[in-house]
């Protein structure tokens, strides 16, 4: 099996809970910089625990594109901490840290209504501003799903598209798109890949609850993905296992949802991403208990597979 290297996404939990971006209300007057010195203290943790992948935030810059409160503009804030991210952003690099954003689902570039797309633009604008400003390189990545299809897939992908190409350079470099559960499957991003140039983020899950038309295997599905990035540049894929709870609902006992990530990651489903693989990867565990998923993986696989925790890779940048 190829060698890969775990993250997760925004939430510490180990440690007795770090905050990871200053998470207030506007009227307390939320700043980037308070955001960075939290990361600060987050980046300490992900050494300790050996962990070199993990997806910041889109919050560290509070309420930075809000329509109605200019005076949180991102530029400026990101302006006005030049010098703490450049300071920042050395501390990642000396670690090994390979660092993204994932805006939430309201970030829609193919939604019809122009306001909200050029909300969307501005959002995946700020991120972009982010990582370039923390000096991350060509493996800092925003990722970013197709959104809804509105009754017509066809023109929501005509629509992304097009949206996707009024956002700058800088942005288009770091914009990656991933497929989803429900509307966009990985044929579709791989269309928008051929017709723009963006790479493909693959979801182990999100191919299981809705598999390609014409790439309904693992295999085939992570390798078209994979083969978007360029060379140099380690791709990074996506992992979780569905919910199997019995859920109560009013009392009432309820079946799971297919669609829904579980707590933690079940070791086999890991391990089917890793030998469906053909390169090296940097995955994400999608998981509720975010790095203590992460934590419990390893442990997993040091039973069930020990010459593959092996080959982890981490410690070392992409």
């Amino acid at each position: 099996m190829q060698p890969y290297r775990l993250g997760f996404a925004v939430k510490v939990l180990g440690n007795g809970g770090i905050r990871t971006h200053d998470s207030r209300r506007w009227q307390s007057g939320p700043h980037l910089s308070r955001s960075l010195e939290l990361l600060e203290s987050v980046f300490d943790y992900l050494d300790e625990i050996d962990v070199r992948v993990y997806r910041m935030s889109s919050s560290t810059v509070p309420y930075g594109t809000h329509p109605d409160l200019p005076e949180f503009d991102y530029r400026r804030q990101i302006g006005a901490c030049e010098a703490e991210l450049d300071r920042l952003g050395e501390k990642a690099r000396s670690l090994g840290l390979r660092l993204s954003t994932h805006p939430g689902q309201y970030t829609v570039l193919c939604s019809p209504d122009p306001e909200i797309a050029r909300k969307a633009r501005l959002d995946v604008e700020q991120d972009a501003l982010l990582l370039d400003s923390l000096g991350v390189g060509p493996e800092g990545v925003v990722v970013i799903h197709v959104g809804g299809a509105y009754g017509d897939p066809a023109a929501a992908l005509d629509r992304w598209a097009r949206s996707f190409e009024r956002l700058s350079d800088r942005a288009k470099q770091r914009v990656v798109v991933e497929h989803d559960e429900r509307c966009f499957d990985v044929d579709d991003v791989l269309e928008l890949h051929g017709r723009t140039g963006v790479k493909v983020v693959f979801d182990l899950h999100h191919h299981r609850c809705k598999p390609a038309r014409g790439r309904t295997g693992v295999a085939e599905a992570l390798e078209a993905a994979l083969d978007t990035w360029p060379m140099g540049v380690r791709p990074k894929v996506h992992v979780s296992s569905p919910r199997t709870e019995l859920r109560l609902v009013g009392g009432s006992p309820r079946p799971p949802l297919l669609d829904q990530h579980a707590d933690f990651l079940s070791p086999w489903d890991l391990l089917a991403l890793l030998d469906a693989a053909n390169r090296p990867l940097d995955i994400v565990v999608e998981a509720k208990a975010k790095d203590l998923a992460v934590l419990w993986v390893r442990r997993a696989l040091e039973r069930i597979a020990p010459d593959v925790c092996l080959a982890e890779g981490n410690g070392g940048p992409a």
